[in-house]
């Protein structure tokens, strides 16, 4: 196998990277420190083109391989997480489902403004009993007239507050599990539509999270995202590994934020008369750490090359996003060792990467769910 990145790849990983360094690592801390959705950065960032990432050129898009997918998670998680779980909200889950189903009209209306960075999207599975089960949603889709009559509330949504249109998961007949589960655009000033509580989060600070509700929400037969119905389940499939590989890949760039952190702090800091970084126990954990991330890495990207190339990639899809998120909680772990106590001090840059790289836990799939989908792939039916 060629490791090597393409001529392309590398350009692009060059460019994503000096665009992260000149417009998004100078606002990080105060984009975590103010906790406030950063409207300046999202329309200079998203001027650039990047949400069309991984959508077709004849549309405006990119039309990045998963391998330069990957990249662009990564880099732009390694500062501020909380404008990256924004960004790419727009570039991969919000926007995902409208342009595989959606007609002309909304593709118009919706997909083309949001890969311009002028419409904000999102995605909604979550609700108070059901995340990793998704056969338990409750929110529902009864069927009236020429269109769909949706109630329910969705909870944990990044970006519902400041959404200008989401893809809803709900069901039309509960009774039927995961075989009655579809999916429906919901756009903002749709009576019924509302945004409920916004959440005070410990880290990811920046992007708004909350509460989306549907109080008798009436949308049109054409807002129905799909070619047939319980087909919802078999569309989160098709996109839930490369969910799980950006996760991962999100997972390195906070790894890398924190390492290059601790590596700097190592050099400078001073005790007993040198640099804690000659100190043999110091060294030993930035050999392990970039051990650790070099070996996850290769997890990351290994799926997105059999991603790319059309191979089954469930099984590694899974492994690489829990094994970089556990790299990366022992990285940022190891920051707030070598830095002492003045990592507990929200002056310093260690408590941060520390809150943000919590969320990885939930993002794609919690580690203890994911273990029992990995045990029972690799065991298969006794």
């Amino acid at each position: 196998m060629n490791f090597a990145l393409s001529e392309e790849q590398e350009f692009f990983k060059k460019t994503i990277a000096d665009t992260v360094d000149k417009m998004i690592v100078p606002k990080a801390q105060e984009i975590d420190e103010k906790d406030e959705f950063p409207w300046e950065l999202w329309r200079e960032f998203t001027g650039l083109g990047y949400i069309g990432l991984r959508y077709p050129e004849e549309i405006g898009g990119m039309n990045a391989d998963k391998i330069m997918c990957m990249t662009f998670y990564e880099e732009i998680a390694r500062c501020s997480v909380g404008f990256a779980q924004s960004v790419i909200m727009n570039i991969l889950m919000g926007t995902y489902f409208i342009f595989r189903f959606g007609s002309d009209g909304i593709k118009e209306r919706c997909l083309y403004p949001a890969m311009r960075g002028e419409r904000v999207a999102t995605m909604c599975f979550t609700e108070d009993q059901s995340g990793s089960d998704l056969g338990a949603t409750r929110t529902t889709a009864v069927k009236e007239g020429d269109g769909w009559r949706i109630n329910g509330t969705k909870m944990w949504i990044t970006n519902g507050p400041i959404c200008d249109f989401c893809t809803v998961l709900a069901t039309n007949d509960p009774a039927k599990g995961l075989k009655g589960l579809n999916f429906f655009l919901v756009e903002k000033g749709t009576p019924g539509f509302s945004s409920g509580q916004v959440l005070s989060k410990l880290g990811c600070r920046g992007t708004v999270t909350g509460e989306l509700v549907f109080d008798n929400v009436w949308v049109p037969d054409e807002k129905f995202l799909g070619t047939e119905l319980g087909k919802g389940v078999v569309y989160v499939g098709d996109i839930l590994d490369e969910v799980r590989l950006m996760t991962g890949a999100m997972a390195l760039g906070i790894a890398r934020g924190a390492y290059a952190e601790a590596m700097e702090f190592a050099k400078k800091r001073v005790a007993f008369g040198k640099p804690i970084g000659n100190f043999q126990l110091i060294r030993e954990k930035f050999a392990e750490m970039d051990t650790l991330m070099n070996a996850a890495r290769l997890m990351v990207y290994y799926g997105a090359w059999l991603l790319e190339n059309g191979m089954d990639c469930r099984v590694v899809a899974a492994e690489a996003k829990m094994y970089a998120t556990e790299v990366c909680l022992k990285v940022v772990d190891e920051l707030t060792r070598i830095y002492g106590a003045n990592a507990f001090a929200y002056e310093y840059a260690p408590q941060r990467y520390f809150r943000d790289a919590r969320f990885l836990l939930y993002g794609g799939g919690t580690h203890e769910v994911l273990r029992d989908f990995i045990g029972r792939s690799l065991i298969g039916k006794l």
